[in-house]
């Protein structure tokens, strides 16, 4: 569907003739990596269709010396090779470079706050304030405490009164346990309000996890036989054909668990197990979510390891066919290490909807695949009829919802192949990307129009990044309180399999 088709004959949802008010975009590491390959893309998109108000500017920070020529200049590169909506268009990136300015300035100076703070009081400027953290994560508290500090957080309107909001959008990951979580929850919440505070988990503005909600309750069909009188199990994948690259020294403090597993899998556990929430305001679905994760048992150290197993690539070949000595070898990586890059979990959601349903999570780096899915398996019919002849040769019915690539959805059923009495499976299946090839948003895209807007949708709310560390820090401690095995598989294989129940 075209986005400026005529909509009267669909059920709209979003206002579409909603105006974005105008504000001030502060990028903080303005000329990282994140910045470059997914921040100024996503704006440049929203520009480009007339999403973004037009007297919205952009500011980036950073330390580099750069002038505001050259800072255009880096932005056009990156919008150029990472946007999606190719050829770049050079009227749309003309008025996207007169939105933009560049500041330079140490985020540990407090002289340099104060001088952005002189800067966005300018009456020219629109008097909202979006500030997106696209820094480390050790300094998202420092920053906002700067921020607050130079009278530009939304608790304290010391500096720049006026406008509607102060924003603050945070990026993962968001602490590395529980209570480094909570700290920091209330280092920022010193600073700005909870409503004013986004906490991103881009896996929540890709479509089709965006369309789970749409899926489950917009349609007859699922609802009803959602549940564990129909459902069998459900399996939650994200699988990386790569290995970890560059990132050696964040990720062998981290491992999969914490990289992967406590965000995204998370999310995508609680937007398949949850309730029909009482609306569609963004906290009734984000109550319901935190819901879903207090209903998950807290397990004990031995029913952790025997649920669970750790595994860490070795030699092998990542899928492009380039050779691997293994994990151990990567730069920064120590030649001990016993950090897994590849972990999995069975668990149960102990309410009345899913009780005795297995929830498998899968998350690991050089495998033989990489894709994002979750699928649901439901039970086979009664032993009668197909069931009574066939046994376990007739398959059960099962619903893919692939999340990337590939994205779309597709039910397995059982049908008769013409010409013989034999039962085979067949496939109804939904590609997103047919039906919406003119234009398939990124998740930026969604995430940074919806922190303009002030939508929390399809953001983390503090309690809930706090239970999903509950259960990955128990995790983490069975493996290493109980000793558990480290499971070295093959660079290029299918990985370690789950202990059977």
């Amino acid at each position: 569907m075209d986005s400026r088709e005529d909509l009267s004959r669909y059920c709209v949802m979003d206002d579409e003739d909603q105006v974005i008010e105008p504000a001030v975009i502060v990028v903080f590491g303005a000329t990282g990596d994140l910045s470059l390959r997914k921040i100024f893309p996503a704006l440049y998109n929203l520009d480009r269709m007339e999403r973004l108000h037009p007297q919205t500017k952009v500011l980036g920070f950073a330390r580099k010396n750069h002038s505001r020529e050259e800072f255009v200049g880096l932005i056009e590169n990156a919008v150029s090779r990472f946007s999606h909506m190719q050829p770049a268009q050079p009227e749309v990136l003309a008025r996207l470079a007169a939105r933009i300015d560049y500041f330079c300035g140490e985020l540990d100076d407090p002289e340099a706050f104060a001088r952005l703070a002189s800067l966005l009081c300018d009456p020219d400027l629109p008097a909202n304030k979006l500030f997106y953290l696209a820094v480390g994560p050790d300094l998202f508290g420092p920053t906002a405490k700067r921020l607050a500090e130079a009278g530009l957080g939304s608790a304290d309107r010391g500096a720049c009164p006026g406008g509607t909001f102060r924003r603050l959008v945070v990026e993962k990951p968001y602490g590395s346990d529980r209570t480094s979580a909570r700290s920091l929850s209330k280092t920022l919440q010193d600073c700005f309000s909870e409503h004013d505070i986004f906490r991103i988990d881009h896996y929540l503005g890709k479509e089709t996890v965006q369309n789970l909600i749409y899926l489950r309750f917009a349609n007859s069909i699922f609802e009803p036989i959602w549940n564990r009188n129909h459902i069998e199990s459900i399996e939650i994948d994200v699988l990386e054909s790569g290995g970890i690259g560059t990132r050696g020294g964040y990720y062998d403090r981290a491992g999969a668990s914490r990289d992967m597993m406590q965000n995204h899998l998370v999310q995508l556990l609680c937007l398949t197990a949850m309730e029909p929430p009482a609306s569609l305001r963004p906290e009734s679905i984000r109550e319901e979510k935190v819901k879903v994760l207090n209903s998950v048992r807290t397990y004990s150290k031995e029913e952790l390891l025997a649920r669970s197993v750790r595994g860490q690539y070795g030699p092998g070949k990542f899928a492009d066919g380039s050779e691997t000595a293994g994990y151990r070898a990567e730069p920064k990586v120590a030649s001990d290490s016993r950090t897994e890059t590849f972990a999995a979990l069975r668990l149960e959601v102990d309410n009345w909807r899913f009780a005795g349903v297995p929830f498998i999570l899968r998350t690991g780096k050089a495998l033989d695949r990489q894709m994002s899915e979750i699928r649901i398996t439901f039970r086979r019919p009664p032993s009668t009829l197909f069931q009574g002849h066939c046994g376990d040769k007739l398959a059960p019915n099962a619903l893919t919802i692939r999340i990337q690539p590939d994205e779309g959805m597709w039910i397995g059923f059982n049908a008769k192949v013409p010409g013989v009495a034999v039962i085979d499976v067949n496939e109804l299946r939904i590609s997103y990307r047919e039906r919406n090839n003119d234009y398939f948003p990124e998740a930026y895209e969604r995430l940074i129009g919806d922190a303009l807007a002030g939508d929390p949708t399809l953001f983390i709310r503090a309690d809930e990044a706090e239970e999903a560390w509950r259960l990955v820090d128990a995790l983490v401690e069975a493996w290493n309180e109980g000793n558990a095995p480290l499971v070295i598989y093959e660079a290029g294989s299918s990985g370690p399999a789950l202990p059977r129940p």
